[in-house]
């Protein structure tokens, strides 16, 4: 009887979020432009902050910021991940809100920027530092940095919920040559894909498994970014390889990133390949492999109305065969349906799948993984900003152990959360 009724619940969660696309489409009017942008960066009123918008006091406009020329922000995000089959110990393959039917500090986010200045004829110097506290920081450490039991044991113990991470040092150099070039050197995130590292930069709580299982989070090394024209803009350089700071080979990052000159449709291209090397226990000791590891990602960002957002993205992945390990090839499609309903409060939907061909990224298991996840963004004052939502998970394996939900023993699980957004 208990199974019974959670099988009719996960067929009507389903059944809600399958039907949320249609009730905000069917309500959608109106020409404004939007994208992507207006969830990776906040908007002005988000940037307000709770110390502005309760005080009106503007911290990065004090004498003493002014006069450096530094901007410094951050937020904190506290979230309850429910589970209604209560699981021991995690979600399954859900990560950064693995935690089921408990409260986490999820991140207390800092960064401290001082901004190029690209609308100068002479060259000009930025930079930029962040640090993450909380527990999505172990989802984004960087090799030989983050990851090092010596650091991580100097500022606490490594085993600990709240762990410690810093994704971003960079600086930029911009040159007034053509249209204007860039040049990134440092640690800093990815250019794959859609979603980011930041809850700030996210619409939804959870994240999908491309970006989970199929995407780097950062990398260390040197990119260039230079606009042909108003549509077209170009970037490239030369990282050690997926999240590590260094002793990696290096790798080629690059994107191609296209928009219509009513900023209405955005399309954008990504690409990393080249070595990454392995560890490998042997009988005498390690044994170090270097195997070729290429992905692309394309993501097409698109404003039906100034109320209706679309966004589609697909994620490709391979991974050759060496002496240790079999040949990996991954790959998914996402699609993503935003509505605002009001100026404070926004709809969303994200329909995914994931296919992990050889088991080499999720569990060990050739697996399909598809996700329906709906959910708002209500922000009641200048600075905070709540994140419900309701998400269903299926794998489409047919082994009768092992399976990748509810310790193993369900193909399936529904998780009911909440997140809070207190940006300072």
């Amino acid at each position: 009887m208990i199974a019974h009724k959670k099988l009719k619940l996960k067929e009507t969660v389903f059944a809600l979020c399958s039907a949320f696309i249609f009730a905000s489409t069917a309500h959608a009017t109106g020409d404004k432009p939007y994208g992507h942008d207006a969830y990776a960066e906040p908007s002005d009123s988000d940037e307000k902050g709770l110390v502005e918008s309760l005080t009106g006091f503007k911290y990065n406009e004090t004498p003493f910021l002014q006069s450096l020329g530094v901007k410094v922000g951050g937020w904190v995000d506290i979230g309850f991940t429910g589970n209604i089959d209560n699981p021991k110990g995690n979600n399954g393959p859900v990560t950064f809100n693995r935690g089921p039917n408990e409260f986490r500090l999820h991140q207390v986010y800092g960064y401290v920027e001082r901004e190029v200045n690209k609308n100068t004829d002479t060259w000009s110097l930025g930079w930029r530092a962040d640090m993450l506290f909380g527990s999505d920081a172990r989802y984004t450490y960087a090799s030989n940095f983050d990851a090092d039991e010596n650091f991580v044991g100097r500022i606490l113990n490594g085993t600990s919920q709240h762990q410690l991470a810093f994704p971003q040092a960079y600086a930029d150099i911009y040159l007034p040559y053509g249209n204007g070039i860039t040049v990134s050197v440092g640690h800093f995130y990815t250019l794959i894909g859609y979603e980011v590292v930041p809850s700030a930069g996210n619409f939804f709580f959870s994240h999908a498994y491309t970006m989970q299982y199929g995407e780097p989070f950062t990398h260390t090394g040197v990119l260039v970014s230079y606009p042909l024209n108003d549509n077209i803009t170009l970037q490239g350089g030369a990282v050690t390889g997926w999240d590590a700071h260094f002793n990696q080979p290096a790798n080629f990052l690059g994107s191609v990133s296209y928009s219509t000159d009513d900023e209405r449709t955005t399309i954008t291209g990504s690409l990393i390949t080249g070595s990454t090397e392995s560890a490998y226990a042997t009988g005498t000791g390690t044994a170090k492999v270097d195997h070729n590891r290429t992905m692309y990602s394309l993501v097409l960002e698109h404003s039906f109305t100034d109320r209706l957002h679309y966004v589609l993205q697909h994620d490709l992945g391979i991974q050759e065969k060496n002496a240790f390990q079999t040949a990996a090839e991954w790959y998914g499609v996402n699609q993503y349906v935003f509505y605002d309903i009001l100026h404070n409060l926004k709809a969303g939907l994200r329909m995914e799948w994931f296919r992990d061909d050889d088991g080499a990224r999720v569990n060990g298991f050739t697996d399909n993984y598809i996700g329906v996840t709906g959910g708002l963004n209500y922000t009641p004052i200048a600075g905070f900003t709540i994140r419900p939502e309701v998400r269903y998970d299926r794998s489409t394996s047919g082994r009768n152990i092992n399976r990748a939900f509810d310790n193993g023993k369900d193909n399936d699980q529904i998780l009911l959360s909440v997140s809070g957004i207190f940006r300072f």
